[in-house]
């Protein structure tokens, strides 16, 4: 099946602890069905310092499951995504204003 959701769509996260935020796809795992945005659902992991980086607390994107995001349209609200057939090619379109992604 077609992906809805891509690398460096723009979404909104529908449900959990970022629930209204915004921010942009960086990696689709379409086999476990999650998207890592960046700057959401940050987690801090500790790191071992070694010879060449410091250790410490670092601040980490975890996978967000793609049911709870929402790809933003052009009126800056969420939608869902439909597919059409334009020039031959296969396309992806706004459900609610109908302009192709």
């Amino acid at each position: 099946m077609a992906a809805k959701l891509r690398k460096g769509d723009k979404v909104v996260v529908l449900t959990g602890k970022d629930k209204g935020k915004t921010g942009e796809i960086s990696s689709v795992d379409p086999k476990a069905g999650k998207a890592v945005v960046d700057g959401l659902n940050i987690a801090i992991r500790h790191v071992k310092q070694s010879q060449t980086s410091q250790g410490g607390r670092t601040p980490k994107a975890m996978p967000i499951n793609l049911s709870n995001l929402a790809i933003v349209d052009g009126n800056g609200k969420a939608t869902r995504v439909g597919f059409r057939e334009e020039d031959g090619k296969k396309v992806r379109f706004a459900k609610t204003t109908g302009e192709v992604i």
